[in-house]
């Protein structure tokens, strides 16, 4: 190509190049033009946010203070607002210095290791700062690789009636108020104004009003110490004691201000000392239990004791006091040896422990110890969680268990072995026993009649032998009617179908039952009258006795009388000769002895009869000696030996019959006499005491024999001495007659003693009055 066309082509290209860069250019402009505008637009906008943000932050007390990685600080907030929160927080006397350094040493202080968390992981978090004027509320928060710190000033709630918050705590039922740093009343709700009858909050401030000089002592212990404050007080106010409890917390940021509550507590402590007063009095009537209690509470461990669970297993009280767990009491107990023995003690007391998730009680168990006692153990649970335990030492019991089985056992057999037929019958009327006589004196078997079962139902099988409506009707009254006059054992007696007579009556037992007995007594009845005709044949026997007795006496006496006259004349004829006279004397003295035993005879007779009665009178004992001396002693003299006499004299005089105690000594003197023999001695004796007289005849004779002994007061019994005849009977009857008694003491071959045991005051309706004498 020539170099023309080169140019040409280069010149055009040149051209091109250029029209398309200015086209280019142009469209460039434009768009950056309108970027430009917008840029602008953006601009005008941003500064209008951001004086929007500077205007919002400035209307508020808060700042905020941005934390860059690099460690630069940025502040966000009105310059007022960072002045205050500067001096708020400044340290006392020094100059504030770089706000942002101000305010994190500060957050720093409060925050600490938080403030680190969210510079270096991003952990947001809220404190409070405790400024000089006040307190500061701070939020960390962590937004784009920046840390954010939010410082906001904090306000009295006492003043924020207008906030929902104040309006709570203005309607709180409890009484609630607040103090400033000094402890003056700051705000209170409508419930402390109307406790304290106050009409507003600056009234009471006014007249300086109080809750309670102990609570404001809380409150100012919560002020000063800055932590949480509980106690509790009684106030007295309208009539009646109220319990309160106080709550004091301090205000955070509240610059020395304290929020406290009353809290009405006197329903609660009024039930809780009800519940004390329970508690002791349970705790007192366990403890005056013969039974042994044990409580044990939710943890296993003993709640509570009794006196007589500590005797019971004589354990250690201080042991006890220090609440030791049911496993270890079990340990305890095994130890001494107070408890079962087991083969498997561990899955016994395993199976013991067992019972706390029980829901109800579990049966009675008995645990047999050792030392030989046995206890009934009660398990249940308790109504407040844990487990009841009671102990009863039925050793005692068991025995008289025991024992009343085998007493009834012997009961009803030696009921069985009665020829009687009984039954009991209960107070219900039920009948409870019965014996075999029963069943086969009415004819029924035992299944019969305890198949009846009452009353009614056992007489209707029995009317059948014995129909007689009255007595049925009279043995119900006793049984069935609980009056205590009704109460009362009866008797009677009835016949029977077949012709036997029956005797039947009732006995009250103690328990309440009614004995009821039926025997036959035909064959007693037709005793009793063999018997009654017996013994009238046997009266008119003895009265016919007596009337012979008389009879003959009396035509004894006619002829023994003649003999003894005739012989007393024989005797004074001066020409008989001296043997005829001594026969006359001989007939004379056996005819006297004669009448004598006759007279000893009519006598016994009329003491036998009861006829003889008694002629008291004041009887000298030294005169009944006088006259019995001096009719015997020629008599036992005659035989060579001697009679002595010893009387006191300071004995008083006895009221007796003199004639019938003369008679009785005469007996006595006579066969003395006839016992004694040649150089033999005879003592008449007499001693008295408070009660009686004892005279005492006594020989040196050959004595009684042992076998005789017994029987020497019998009459009409062969003796030795005497041989056969009533007067020592006589004086045995004449002394009890008086009220006194005869005895005899005697050694074969020694001699005998009768001593007689007169009273010194002898009664009788025949007695004579008549003076006493000295």
């Amino acid at each position: 190509m020539a170099e023309a066309d080169i140019a040409y082509v280069a010149t055009a290209g040149a051209a091109g190049l250029a029209l398309a860069l200015s086209a280019w250019a142009a469209r460039l402009r434009g768009r950056l033009a309108v970027r430009h505008r917008l840029a602008e637009a953006d601009l005008v906008r941003t500064r209008a946010d951001l004086a929007d943000c500077d205007g919002a932050l400035a209307a508020f007390e808060d700042v905020r203070l941005a934390l860059a990685p690099d460690g630069r600080t940025r502040r966000l907030g009105a310059p007022g607002a960072w002045d205050a929160v500067v001096r708020d927080l400044a340290a006392d006397g020094e100059a504030p210095g770089d706000p942002a350094l101000v305010v994190l040493d500060a957050v720093r202080e409060a925050a600490g290791a938080r403030l680190d968390a969210l510079i270096d992981q991003g952990e947001a978090f809220d404190a409070v700062l405790e400024g000089a004027a006040g307190a500061w509320s701070v939020e960390g928060r962590s937004s784009a690789g920046a840390a954010w710190l939010k410082l906001a000033r904090l306000g009295l709630v006492g003043t924020a009636t207008e906030s929902g918050l104040g309006l709570l705590a203005d309607s709180y039922p409890a009484p609630t108020w607040i103090t400033d740093a000094a402890g003056r009343l700051a705000w209170a709700n409508k419930a402390w104004l109307t406790e304290m009858k106050a009409d507003s909050v600056e009234a009471a401030r006014d007249q300086r009003l109080s809750f309670d000089r102990g609570a404001d002592a809380i409150v100012a212990e919560a002020g000063r110490t800055r932590q949480h404050q509980d106690g509790f007080r009684w106030t007295t106010g309208g009539g009646r004691r109220r319990a309160w409890r106080i709550v004091a917390e301090p205000v955070q940021g509240g610059a020395g201000a304290v929020l406290a509550f009353a809290l009405d507590m006197t329903e609660a402590e009024e039930t809780r000392d009800t519940l004390r007063r329970h508690v002791e009095a349970h705790d007192e009537t366990l403890n005056h239990l013969a039974d042994a209690v044990a409580i044990f509470g939710p943890s296993k461990r003993l709640a509570f004791h009794n006196t007589a669970f500590q005797t019971l297993f004589n354990i250690d009280p201080a042991w006890l006091d220090e609440r030791p767990t049911h496993a270890e009491l079990l340990d305890k107990l095994r130890q001494r040896r107070l408890l079962p023995e087991v083969i498997d003690y561990a899955g016994w007391k395993a199976n013991e422990l067992d019972f706390y998730g029980a829901s109800e009680a579990a049966p009675d168990d008995s645990w047999s110890l050792p030392d030989g006692r046995t206890l009934r153990v009660v398990r249940q649970p308790h109504p407040l969680g844990g487990v009841l335990l009671l102990f009863s030492d039925i050793t005692d019991e068991l025995k008289l268990r025991s024992r009343f089985n085998a007493q009834i056992q012997v009961q009803t057999a030696t009921l069985d072995k009665l020829n009687d037929a009984v039954a009991v019958f209960g107070s219900d009327g039920r009948i409870r026993l019965h014996n075999e006589a029963f069943d086969k004196f009415w004819s029924l078997t035992g299944e019969a009649i305890d198949a009846a079962g009452d009353f009614d139902a056992v007489a209707g099988l029995c009317q059948s032998t014995m129909p007689d409506p009255a007595l049925w009707l009279g043995l119900k009254a006793r049984v069935a009617d609980p009056d205590p006059e009704s109460r009362v054992p009866i008797a009677g007696e009835g016949r029977t179908t077949d012709g036997r007579i029956a005797s039947w009556l009732t006995r009250p037992l103690p328990d309440g039952a009614t004995l009821v007995a039926f025997s036959d007594v035909t064959a007693q009845r037709g005793l009793e009258q063999a018997l009654a005709a017996k013994a009238q044949a046997l009266e008119e026997s003895t009265a016919l006795k007596r009337e012979f007795v008389g009879s003959v006496s009396y035509e004894l006496r006619t002829p023994l009388t003649t003999i003894v006259g005739y012989s007393e004349l024989l005797e004074m004829q001066a020409d008989l000769p001296e043997r005829s006279r001594q026969h006359a004397g001989a007939i004379r003295v056996a005819a006297s002895q004669l009448a004598g035993s006759i007279d000893d005879v009519l006598d016994m007779a009329q003491i036998d009869a009861g006829e003889m009665e008694l002629s008291l009178g004041d009887v000298r004992v030294r005169d009944l000696f006088a006259a019995a001396v001096a009719t015997h002693r020629p008599k036992i003299e005659g035989r060579g030996a001697t009679l002595t006499v010893a009387c006191p004299k300071g004995l008083r005089p006895i009221r007796a019959d003199a004639q019938r105690v003369s008679q009785a000594l005469d007996h006595l003197l006579d066969n003395a006499a006839r016992s004694v023999s040649e150089g033999g001695v005879v003592a008449l004796t007499a001693e008295a005491n408070t009660s009686e007289l004892r005279i005492r005849v006594e020989d040196s004779g050959r004595g009684i024999p042992y076998h005789l002994q017994a029987h020497v007061f019998d009459r009409f019994v062969r003796r030795e001495r005497g041989g056969p005849g009533v007067g020592l009977a006589l004086v045995k009857a004449l002394v009890e007659l008086h009220g006194g008694w005869a005895e005899v003491e005697s050694e074969p071959g020694k001699g005998a003693a009768f001593i007689l045991h007169l009273p010194l005051e002898a009664a009788g309706v025949a007695a004579a009055p008549e003076l006493r004498l000295g």
